[in-house]
């Protein structure tokens, strides 16, 4: 059945009550946060999709009952199959649905006065990236007072995801089976950025899981280094990165700790201003 095209506000609740239906349930709050649950962890694995039964278990749900929730949320156009490789993925409704909402998060203009408050306070410059498939894309970018500053990566450029500070932001914000499907995709094109292999960049990765934030050093850009740290939405998926950069000589291992600190206040302020 092909959804009618147009956002319809209330097409979760009348998923959650045609679940609830099936199941000889009323249509109540358990429902509806069930619907949302799925929709979080396939908002999560948008890139590769699921099977069903990975939906009902990363949800917790018996696998009959993942299915027909599955078959009434894609009746709404709120997810859809992939019937060759058997997976689900977010329906053209939810898409439709964001644009609606997308006027009242402009990404620049509201990180804007994160992007200021970190070059006045470090000194360097700020960026901000976005995801735009397997790649990172800045979106903006501040320069500090330092005398030296380092905007090698300019607005509108477009790199793979983890050679630089932001691009590794949100990749550790991924899921671990979605990192391994992006390493994997973009492994091609690693050695085009410095003296970067792949072996770095999964070490990039150990190495940022274990800190809480990202760091790319010389290998990428030489003397350059940068720390980085992921916005993230409500369900726990990246939306953007903050990114600070200055020389490796000037960013030394000490000094990106103290970092970290400024970096975690504007990503909790902009998340604030994203999803009060």
């Amino acid at each position: 059945m092909k959804p009618e095209t147009g956002a319809d506000p209330g097409a979760a609740l009348d998923a959650a009550r045609l679940v609830a239906s099936a199941e000889g349930a009323p249509a109540g709050t358990q429902a509806i946060r069930r619907v949302v649950n799925v929709l979080k962890v396939l908002a999560q694995h948008q890139e590769g999709g699921l099977r069903f039964v990975d939906v009902a278990r990363l949800c917790g749900l018996e696998a009959p009952t993942a299915h027909r929730m599955l078959k009434a949320l894609v009746a709404e156009g709120m997810v859809s199959r992939d019937a060759r490789a058997r997976r689900y993925r977010l329906g053209t409704l939810v898409f439709e649905l964001g644009l609606v909402a997308a006027p009242q998060f402009n990404l620049r203009e509201l990180c804007a006065a994160s992007l200021q408050r970190l070059a006045e306070a470090t000194g360097d410059t700020a960026f901000l990236f976005i995801r735009r498939g397997n790649d990172a894309v800045c979106i903006s970018r501040m320069q500090g007072h330092y005398p030296i500053q380092t905007p090698v990566v300019t607005v509108g450029s477009r790199q793979p995801l983890g050679v630089n500070a932001g691009g590794l932001a949100i990749l550790l914000a991924l899921a671990p089976a979605e990192v391994d499907r992006v390493v994997e995709a973009i492994r091609p094109r690693i050695g085009a950025y410095g003296e970067l292999d792949e072996r770095d960049l999964k070490d990039a990765i150990t190495a940022g899981r274990a800190q809480g934030y990202a760091s790319i050093g010389e290998k990428a850009v030489p003397g350059v280094t940068a720390i980085g740290l992921a916005v993230r939405n409500p369900f726990g998926a990246p939306v953007a990165a903050l990114a600070i950069a200055a020389i490796s000589s000037r960013m030394t291992p000490a000094r990106q700790a103290a970092l970290y600190p400024l970096l975690r206040n504007e990503v909790n302020v902009i998340g604030t201003l994203l999803y009060r």
